[in-house]
């Protein structure tokens, strides 16, 4: 791969601002897209909100429950990351962004994201165990273990995203400045950079399987295990009742996947830009509201809570 075209080494002037492009150049629609994003942003506030505190209810106290509301608090932050900033953009001519507010929001949104597919495989082991050695359901996942794999999936978001953070942000950005985004994002930066960077696109697709492959092909080990055990059950009410419990996860992984694999395994891959920008405000702010949908309407544990938990509100 050659280097990005640009002046001379001796005139190079490096950036300490970026420009966003947004969702939109036309200004007709800067309103009515601040409008939709705030409606989202706020339905993504009170769905998981709304989660986070029936998982509180004392007939929801399990492992899976507590990873549930921790993907609720990481939802949550995920969307806090990149609506604000693209919120004020809709409605300000000034889209800049600072090198340090560039790396910082980076940082946030690698570490949130890298957090949460680990967070993923956690549940995914959680399900396994709950019905391949339901017996021992209590012993193998009692509450130091769940909050141990709690703490690994952080530890592991935090050294992926120092790690990724770190390599881009040691490239030169000479100009343009604008970032083809509507959020500081490794594969629009890497477009940005001044300088030959085959070497960290591979690093970065090296990442990629290491945070998003490795641990799919951990899950999927665990649902062929599960498919297993539960095609071995008789009766077809618990059948039934096996699958419900792991189709919601499944869903959600579904989609962190592909979604994923899809943005960061070409990270300088300019003809794919504008779909790897649709993607990304999929997984910014579209799954933070589905999450709280899937896991609510489709846990029956959970509607009972919640419409526990209305109909005591009604009464006062």
């Amino acid at each position: 791969m050659k280097p990005t075209e640009g002046p001379e080494p001796g005139n190079r002037t490096l950036l300490t601002a970026f420009v966003l492009s947004g969702l939109s150049n036309h200004p007709e629609l800067q309103h009515l897209l601040f409008f939709t994003f705030c409606l989202m942003y706020t339905i993504t506030i009170i769905g998981n909100l709304l989660i986070f505190m029936v998982t509180l209810h004392p007939t929801l106290h399990t492992p899976m429950y507590s990873f549930l509301r921790v993907l609720s608090f990481l939802d949550v932050s995920t969307a806090s990351t990149v609506v604000p900033k693209m919120l004020v953009n809709f409605l300000s001519e000034d889209r800049s962004i600072s090198y340090t507010g560039c790396a910082t929001q980076l940082y946030c949104v690698v570490f949130l994201g890298t957090t949460e597919w680990y967070l993923l495989t956690a549940m995914a082991y959680d399900r396994y165990v709950a019905i391949c050695n339901p017996l021992r359901y209590s012993v193998l996942m009692n509450s130091r273990v769940c909050h141990s794999l709690v703490l690994l999936s952080f530890s592991g978001g935090i050294f992926v995203s120092v790690v990724q953070t770190a390599w881009v942000f040691t490239l030169p950005f000479c100009g343009p400045k604008k970032i083809n985004y509507f959020f500081c994002d490794i594969p629009p930066l890497i477009i940005l950079s001044c300088t030959d960077t085959s070497l960290y696109e591979k690093q970065i697709i090296t990442a990629t399987v290491l945070v998003i492959f490795a641990p799919f092909c951990l899950i999927l080990v665990s649902y062929a295990c599960i498919l297993s055990s539960i095609l071995k059950i008789s009766s077809t009410e618990s059948r039934h009742k096996a699958f419900s419990t792991c189709s919601s996860h499944l869903t959600v992984v579904t989609l962190y996947f592909g979604s994923g694999t899809s943005i960061y395994l070409q990270p300088k891959s300019t003809n794919s830009q504008d779909t790897k920008k649709v993607l990304s405000l999929v997984y910014t702010t579209v799954f933070p509201i589905l999450n709280p949908l899937i896991y609510s309407l489709r846990n029956k544990d959970v509607k009972e809570v919640l419409i526990g938990m209305v109909a005591e509100l009604m009464k006062k």
